[in-house]
């Protein structure tokens, strides 16, 4: 199961991105990639160590390991990321006559980031009592 874990909430994070730019904006395709809602990173990241926690204990060194830098790629996509993206942003008004614009969405939000710490915990929990059931 751990090795199905990262591809599975990239995934199910992805499908459910795709979907709801479908619905919000119309334009699903042009918006794929990094940012929006849910954080596939967060996502991925929540899945794994909460598989781990599930199965081992959330009191393992692993978990805390995975805990650890799941903090670092949070703290990373509302920070650093997030701010690469209002830079595009500026740089995009600053020359309108470019025919390539650069990606504006590429961190996220609290809400996003919420939203892949959610999902990650649902399909961490989901996966943990499938490899028990298939055990």
């Amino acid at each position: 199961m751990y090795i199905i874990a990262p591809f599975l909430a990239w995934l199910c994070a992805g499908t459910l991105k795709f979907i709801i730019n479908q619905l919000r904006f119309g334009n699903a395709k042009e918006r794929i990639g990094n940012g929006g809602f849910p954080s596939n990173h967060t996502s991925i990241m929540t899945t794994t160590v909460m598989l781990i926690g599930f199965r081992e204990g959330f009191d393992t060194a692993m978990f805390s390991l995975g805990a650890a830098i799941t903090f670092i790629v949070i703290i990373d996509a509302t920070g650093l990321r997030r701010h690469v993206g209002f830079h595009a942003k500026r740089l995009n008004e600053l020359n309108p006559a470019s025919e390539k614009k650069l990606r504006e969405s590429m961190g996220h939000n609290r809400i996003e980031v919420l939203g892949g710490l959610v999902l990650g915990t649902l399909l961490g929990y989901v996966l943990s009592v499938a490899s028990q059931w298939l055990a």
